[in-house]
């Protein structure tokens, strides 16, 4: 049964983020300038979905935790399915801005709900390997997603893909659909999945919103492991960002470029599993700490290493380190987090990796402005080993 149910739900995800990210690029950009956005102004319209998750993940998450995850699950895939036939009434930048907020919703629901749901299922010792296998799915979304819609371009009008997005977004409704009945845990209003984890505290009807969102708020590893994401998500979108103009001042080939963010994004996907498992057993704090200490180092090499073949080096590195970080850091806080608050800790969580997406081009750029594309660099990899020796500190201090 369990079984079944991860296979549904990583179906269902491959469905809904292949479609999500379909509409991103290269189509949202082309779509929004058609309307006549460019500049600053096109920059919001592409990101301003980020920001709905950064303030809406936790709030749904706690929800989730009070009413059921299989009830959210469904109010996610109503708004991927609904809204992008909303986008052929859209005649003006402003209205696009309104409804990519709308369009965030989704993911906002169903992050948090999904990695809830996936943690609960997982057993015992495999909790990281779980979580690492799931987003194989997740990660596959945004392969698919942009290849397609640029297949579609050729032969479509913009405002006609959107419309392609919502009918491929149906098909997520079906392996919903066969998920089973989830139990009850004592006390929750809803259902929780079942209580697989350690701590299986209940919680009452009219208690289960507030001391969720306490409980998530309260336990250290949420921070630590949120603001340790935060981080990297800061290092990882600037180079994202500015990698790119550096590569072509050095001289380097564009199809370079373009096969350092593929290789990166390739191992960082293969290797999940992998290392969900090497967590799993290695344990989750030194997991982590391992994959922040790569990551680390490979973002002054990122800068230093601007001769052929070897531009590729960090590009793996990368990889490897998001593949030990990402699994393992949510795989510790569903360890730590009372059973009747998960989504809650998952939703906090994903608010703050959001918020390192949103901030990490700005932030990354003003660091370069003051300290040059290789000193920002070298300065964020020290905030990353900083991080990582204050992540040690409280798990000493704890033990």
């Amino acid at each position: 049964m369990r079984s079944r149910s991860f296979f549904n739900l990583m179906l269902a995800d491959f469905i809904a983020r292949s479609a999500y990210q379909l509409g991103k690029t290269p189509l949202l950009p082309i779509f929004a300038a058609s309307l006549g956005a460019s500049g600053a102004w096109l920059g919001i319209i592409v990101s301003i979905s980020t920001i709905t998750g950064l303030f809406l993940k936790p709030l749904f998450g706690i929800l989730s935790d009070s009413w059921g995850r299989r009830l959210w699950l469904f109010v996610g895939a109503g708004f991927f399915v609904f809204v992008p036939f909303l986008y052929r009434f859209i005649t003006t930048p402003d209205q696009l801005l309104l409804l990519r907020l709308l369009h965030g919703t989704a993911t906002a629901i169903y992050g948090p709900v999904t990695l809830a749901y996936i943690a609960e299922l997982a057993r015992g010792r495999s909790l990281a390997a779980g979580i690492g296998t799931f987003e194989i799915a997740r990660s596959g979304g945004y392969i698919v997603g942009p290849a397609l819609g640029g297949w579609l371009l050729l032969s479509l009008a913009a405002v006609d893909v959107f419309t392609v997005i919502g009918l491929l977004s149906c098909a997520m409704v079906l392996p919903l659909l066969w998920l089973p009945p989830t139990r009850k845990a004592p006390g929750l209003p809803g259902d929780s999945s079942g209580a697989n984890l350690k701590k299986t505290k209940s919680l009452s009807s009219k208690q289960s919103l507030g001391a969720a969102l306490i409980e998530a708020t309260r336990l250290p590893a949420v921070w630590l492991t949120g603001g340790l994401e935060a981080a990297a998500f800061v290092a990882l979108y600037t180079l994202k960002v500015f990698l790119p103009i550096f590569a072509l001042e050095a001289g380097l080939s564009v199809a370079l470029v373009g096969i350092f963010f593929s290789l990166s994004e390739a191992v960082h996907v293969l290797g999940k599993p992998v290392c969900g498992r090497l967590a799993d057993k290695l344990g989750y704090l030194r997991a982590i700490s391992l994959g922040m200490l790569l990551l680390a180092g490979a973002l002054p090499l990122a800068s230093s290493l601007a001769e052929g073949g070897l531009f590729l080096l960090p590009a793996g590195l990368l990889g490897l380190a998001q593949a030990l970080v990402f699994p393992a850091a949510k795989a510790l806080i569903a360890d730590e987090i009372n059973a009747g608050s998960l989504g809650a800790g998952m939703g906090l969580l994903g608010a703050l990796q959001n918020f390192g997406k949103v901030a990490g081009p700005t932030l990354g750029g003003m660091m370069i402005g003051a300290l040059g594309y290789s000193g920002a660099l070298l300065a964020l990899s020290a905030v990353l080993t900083a991080s990582t020796l204050a992540l040690w500190l409280w798990s000493r201090r704890r033990k």
